[in-house]
């Protein structure tokens, strides 16, 4: 690869792509392109997929198992398996919850089964983030995710994660060892031991790490991937509305699958070209100016890192996939005069799909859809008062009069 036809940038600390989107629509393919890509540029980088229904290894050429496995020259990738994940990481907490279960009368081996807590994949991920992040191993890490309501979970964890901490952790720390002092020397239930509460510590600091490196729009972006269809476009405007309630910086959108003018010598591809055209031209007035590529659909008998070579041309050129092409965050505190504004970007909403609520003196609730996020206030707002709430150009303003000494 003749790398003096390609841009390069810089990168200060480990760089955090995520691609997500519907079932189908090539995120693996795209995922592992861009990996590929940033390997030949000389970046360290790791391929890692949360997909509990892998196809990374098939995108690659590969067989993938459970243990990070080099691909070719600072290529490496892998894919979480929880099973393996629960029986070298999280053993204290699972023989508890296995424990407690047998105690409430549940067979030995369900328990086991049952102690698999959904969601333990992105747990997993969000641990694979942090460690990666302070052994300094990788300069990039690319993330191959699950279709977009698993990925909300995921990107959403580390902010729910500390709210509850914040909220119930300490109390329960306390309430925890004053059990085991009372109600476990006459109750048959088990208690989780300090190997336990350990283990939920470790939880708690990693997921406010990782929250910190999720939160930077300089080093984390989600891509979103998606075919010029009218079904995946409407999903994938949902999941940009949801990414950007959670404060997640969505700087790039991948149309794959286009079909390319060589194909439109054959009669049956030029309908479905033509609509293809359509559906392109609203996805450009829907999201420009944010970042867009195409990738076109090829006839082709590339395999493997052959082919994606040829897609990482397509969608990147001679740019750096490393590159952030937007490093706005969706969420920020500005000072107009005496007033205090929470900005939060909301984009294909109408006003009427907004709720906010007040939780308590230190938190809000915005819930749009399906979807809700707690969001912590910094000090200065704490017990401050809402003067109302305006939706001004797919931005949802919150006004605040923060509390001053003489009003006590």
């Amino acid at each position: 690869m003749d790398n003096s036809k390609y841009s390069k940038v810089c990168l200060p600390v480990m760089r955090l792509i995520i691609y997500t989107g519907k079932g189908g629509v090539g995120k693996t393919s795209t995922s592992a392109a861009t990996a590929y890509r940033l390997s030949k540029l000389g970046y360290r980088t790791l391929l890692m997929s949360t997909d509990s229904a892998h196809s990374l290894g098939d995108s690659l050429g590969i067989d993938l198992g459970n243990e990070i496995k080099t691909v070719s020259k600072n290529f490496d990738a892998f894919e979480i398996d929880i099973i393996h994940e629960m029986k070298t990481k999280w053993t204290d907490i699972q023989s508890y919850v296995a424990d407690f279960m047998v105690s409430q009368g549940m067979g030995s081996i369900t328990a086991e089964e049952m102690a698999i807590f959904p969601g333990m994949e992105m747990i997993s991920a969000l641990f694979y983030v942090n460690q990666f992040n302070e052994g300094g191993n990788y300069d990039v890490i690319v993330m191959d995710t699950a279709p977009t309501g698993e990925t909300l979970r995921l990107l959403s964890l580390p902010e729910a994660a500390n709210w509850y901490v914040m909220k119930f952790y300490g109390p329960l720390k306390k309430l925890m060892a004053l059990a085991r002092a009372t109600l476990g020397k006459v109750s048959n239930i088990p208690l989780p031991n300090a190997e336990v509460m350990d283990s939920i510590d470790v939880l708690k600091d990693t997921m406010m790490n990782v929250s910190q490196i999720l939160d930077d729009p300089q080093r984390t972006s989600v891509r979103l991937v998606l075919n010029p269809e009218q079904m995946v476009i409407k999903e994938t405007m949902r999941a940009y509305t949801y990414l950007s309630l959670y404060n997640r910086n969505v700087e790039m959108l991948v149309v794959n699958k286009v079909y390319t003018d060589e194909m439109l010598a054959s009669e049956p591809f030029r309908m479905k070209a033509k609509e293809q055209a359509g559906h392109i031209e609203t996805i450009h007035n829907a999201f420009d100016p944010m970042e867009i590529k195409i990738c076109s659909m090829r006839n082709t008998e590339l395999r493997g890192l052959e082919m994606l070579d040829v897609m990482a041309e397509d969608i990147f050129g001679s740019e750096d996939p490393a590159m952030t092409y937007s490093n706005e965050s969706p969420m920020s505190f500005r000072t107009e005069g005496d007033t205090d504004l929470l900005v939060m970007k909301m984009p294909f909403i109408e006003a009427a799909d907004v709720e906010l609520f007040r939780v308590d003196a230190t938190s809000l609730m915005v819930h749009v859809g399906s979807q809700k996020r707690n969001i912590h206030l910094p000090d200065s707002l704490i017990s401050a008062e809402i003067l109302g709430a305006d939706f001004i150009d797919n931005e949802l303003i919150i006004r605040f009069k923060r509390e001053q000494y003489g009003d006590r």
